[in-house]
């Protein structure tokens, strides 16, 4: 929000310097974020009048202006400008005057022709980019008078960034509330006579949507004159706060908003004639926008309509049909009160943003309606003329404002300093928040124009921002400093994080609402749970995988030339679960689990001389898997399944001690190729809570006897898979205990014989045997080896490869 010092000042003007000012709004939590002058430093350009104009005799463009500067002795002026003219008053710079970008202004010859000076352009002095001619001032300027004194140039332009709950400060009152509360400057409202009502006439107006519109409030003026010029007080004001000033009737809208923080809008009353309808929109009803742009309508908008014809999107923007003209004469001014809730969003659900709806969505003050239209009718009136008509108020339903209790004790203890009652019961008058005392606890009910004053914490900060930030003494907590137990059976999710970028992997946070697309491509979801007010029209939805946000962070490093790419993420999805019940961190019927998921993309090792490169397979992303499971990775089992994110033939579901956490796989080759991707990434997505419980190491004694190691290759049926023969060695070795010196199993062999007539395929084995008090025997060995391969062979009706 920008604006003029002078126009707060207006309202509010502490004895404190622009600099201390900007100080106090910023830490009073409105920031500023900008100050800047509102124009360049120039010096010695005064006002001057055209006294006569003669052409130059030897240049076609030029011509020999004699110019009154007050002085009392007129001087010659070479001038160039084709709106010089006799009469008009202009900037002259006079000899020794300095303009913006260090340009000295000395006696000069033009074509022969002595020149005293420069009158000046707006481009020129800064004050804009217009250059088509000499800046014309009003008749009414004093001639001799400083430029800069005359027009208030040596003004400062504040533009503040504020927080969306703070609404009650998106205009100059506003503004000027907290600057009076905060320096105990008074405060001046705006003061004006009511306009005479010397019309009986009344529009109807109903209101079929209580639920959207809460207050609605209009009057008709006619006879007025739309050609009027705007005056330049305000025009000033107004291009200031960086408004372009567009006719009289719009820029008195205009002003009204900045200054009041009023929305309002003004109908041509021949185009509305029947009475107006506020109501929701039907399903693909259409409406020509004031900015050019057609919308499509939902049900869920809210609009105005005139004898069936929609004439503007409800607290929005209106609509081009019943737009004023300067062929208007007859004008209906409305002001209403739009819930937040009804607003939130649709803007920019079409793509677009309007003042009006930046406010309603925050929340505008509903109880001052008819004043801030009787301001903006006496405006009318002074400056484009009129007769008007009564104020038609309907007050359908506006918001109860509950009153919020606060407990001095509380707010001691939250800021750390002992505040008194009479110094709480200061900051809220100052604040004009009237309350009431029940014992030590402030009742305080909020004015209409605060939305952000629901529980006991806002009246806290209310009385933090007042007291000063700044006086809240620097005291260092005090904490026992006793020493923690940590748990080795528990990994929480620092140490996950810590073992993933061990494992080469970098973290990234995402946005938990994603792109719908995302949600039915990589999880399979068509009914995702849907955001009221998105901050994007395509973050419309909460995730339900973490998959679809590491995709896009390797689609984004891979368009910027980047080979490899590891990331994870730890995070929160959301998914639909009636089970759930509404608590302190819970929604009714949204489950949001903790999930660690993990993508790799490229080369499976970073360029170098002694491994070939090769890309990252399901393989690699596994071991990674498993090194970070630690010893629950002996429970670990990948079972073949489909997934929608996934290659169908190189995923698997994952299981841990039998219960399923997750899959992992490489994505699937048309997802790929919709990231424009050259290879399919790998990736893993876990529930953290399933991986937070690690088994403790068990120590063994270590045997002193020598290692046996025996081979052992067999020939098995192509649908048999490698963990369905270790589960069944593993089995038979728990089963029989003479099986016991059996220490380790290792696959190290795959093959198939291109030339055989069967599709068997040869896996070959190494086990290492090892006796615990006694060098093992061949019998004993050869004895252990047939009972596993006999424990094969009727398991799987595997046969001894030669």
């Amino acid at each position: 929000m920008q604006f003029p010092e002078s126009w707060l000042r207006a309202y509010a003007n502490p004895d404190i310097d622009t600099q201390s000012l900007s100080h106090r709004l910023t830490m009073a939590g409105l920031e500023v974020e900008e100050t800047q002058p509102a124009a360049p430093p120039f010096s010695g350009v005064v006002i001057a009048r055209i006294l006569a104009i003669a052409p130059h005799p030897n240049a076609d463009k030029l011509r020999i202006c004699r110019v009154d500067d007050g002085s009392g002795e007129p001087l010659q002026i070479v001038c160039g400008a084709p709106n010089a003219a006799e009469g008009i008053k202009v900037p002259l710079a006079r000899v020794g005057a300095q303009l913006p970008g260090g340009m000295t202004i000395g006696k000069a010859k033009m074509r022969g022709e002595a020149s005293y000076g420069m009158l000046c352009s707006a481009r020129e002095l800064g004050l804009s980019q217009d250059h088509a001619g000499l800046l014309v001032l009003d008749d009414d300027a004093v001639v001799g008078q400083n430029l800069r004194e005359a027009l208030d140039l040596d003004d400062t332009l504040f533009t503040l960034k504020l927080t969306p709950n703070r609404a009650d400060c998106l205009s100059i009152l506003g503004v000027a509330r907290e600057v009076s509360a905060l320096t105990g400057a008074p405060l001046a409202k705006p003061s004006f006579d009511p306009v005479p009502v010397t019309l009986d006439d009344c529009l109807s107006v109903q209101v079929q949507a209580p639920d959207l519109c809460g207050r609605f409030a209009g009057r008709i003026v006619r006879g007025v004159n739309a050609r009027a010029a705007t005056p330049a007080w305000m025009k000033s004001r107004l291009e200031r706060a960086g408004q372009r000033s567009i006719s009289a009737l719009v820029d008195i809208s205009n002003y009204v908003m900045l200054e009041l923080g009023r929305p309002t809008h003004v109908f041509d009353l021949n185009r509305i004639a029947d009475g107006l309808t506020v109501r929701w929109a039907r399903q693909g009803e259409q409406l020509a926008l004031l900015n050019g742009q057609t919308v499509t309508l939902e049900p869920d908008v809210g609009i105005i309509t005139a004898g069936g014809q929609i004439e503007s999107m409800a607290g929005i923007m209106g609509g081009d049909a019943s737009a004023v003209t300067l062929g208007t004469t007859d004008i209906y001014v409305e002001a209403a009160f739009w819930f937040p809730e009804a607003i939130m969003g649709r803007a920019r659900r079409y793509k677009f943003s309007s003042e009006a709806s930046h406010r309603f969505e925050r929340g505008v003050d509903f109880s001052s309606i008819p004043e801030h239209l009787e301001y903006m009718t006496r405006l009318l009136l002074d400056i484009c003329g009129g007769q008007a008509g009564p104020v038609d108020d309907q007050v359908i339903g506006v918001p109860d404002r509950k009153p919020v209790r606060m407990r001095l004790a509380r707010c001691r203890k939250v800021l750390g300093i002992d505040l008194s009652h009479d110094e709480v019961a200061n900051v809220f008058g100052r604040l004009g928040l009237p309350f009431e005392l029940d014992g030590d606890t402030f009742v305080v009910t909020p004015p209409s124009y605060r939305f952000d004053l629901f529980i006991e914490e806002d009246l806290i900060e209310e009385v933090a921002r007042i007291h000063g930030f700044e006086r809240i003494p620097d005291i260092a907590p005090v904490a026992p400093a006793n020493m923690l137990i940590e748990t080795e059976s528990k990994v929480g999710p620092h140490a996950l994080r810590a073992r993933m970028a061990a494992l080469d992997y970098q973290e990234v946070i995402n946005f938990a609402f994603v792109e719908e697309d995302w949600e039915r491509h990589y999880a399979g979801n068509d009914e995702p749970i849907r955001l009221l007010n998105p901050i994007a029209s395509q973050l419309a939805v909460m995730r339900s995988s973490l998959i679809g946000g590491l995709l896009a962070n390797i689609v984004h490093n891979a368009n910027r030339k980047q080979s490899r790419v590891r990331v994870f993420e730890l995070g929160r999805v959301f998914l639909r679960d009636s089970a759930v019940d509404d608590g302190e961190l819970n929604v009714a019927g949204v489950s949001q689990p903790v999930r660690l998921a993990g993508a790799a993309w490229g080369p499976a090792l970073e360029e170098q001389w002694a491994e070939p490169a090769r890309l990252v397979d399901f393989y690699d992303v596994k071991k990674d898997l498993e090194s970070l499971l630690g010893k629950n990775a002996e429970a670990l089992t990948c079972i073949p399944a489909p997934h929608p994110a996934l290659h169908p033939g190189r995923s698997a579901r994952l299981e841990l001690h039998g219960r399923t956490i997750g899959c992992i796989g490489e994505v699937h080759p048309k997802w790929a190729q919709l990231c424009d991707l050259a290879h399919a990434p790998v990736v893993f997505e876990v529930d953290m809570q399933a991986i937070s419980e690690s088994a403790l190491p068990a120590p063994g004694e270590l045997s002193r006897q020598p290692v046996v190691l025996r081979d052992l290759a067999i020939w098995v049926k192509p649908e048999v898979s490698y963990r369905d023969l270790l589960d069944t060695v593993t089995q038979s070795i728990q089963s029989d205990d003479t099986l016991g010196v059996v220490k380790d199993i290792k696959l190290f062999d795959v093959w198939r014989d291109k030339t055989a007539q069967t599709n068997e395929k040869s896996m070959a084995f190494r086990f290492r045997l090892q006796g615990r008090d006694a060098t093992l025997d061949d019998a004993t060995v050869e004895h252990c080896m047939a009972s596993l391969l006999e424990a094969l062979v009727s398991a799987h009706g595997v046969r001894l490869r030669a």
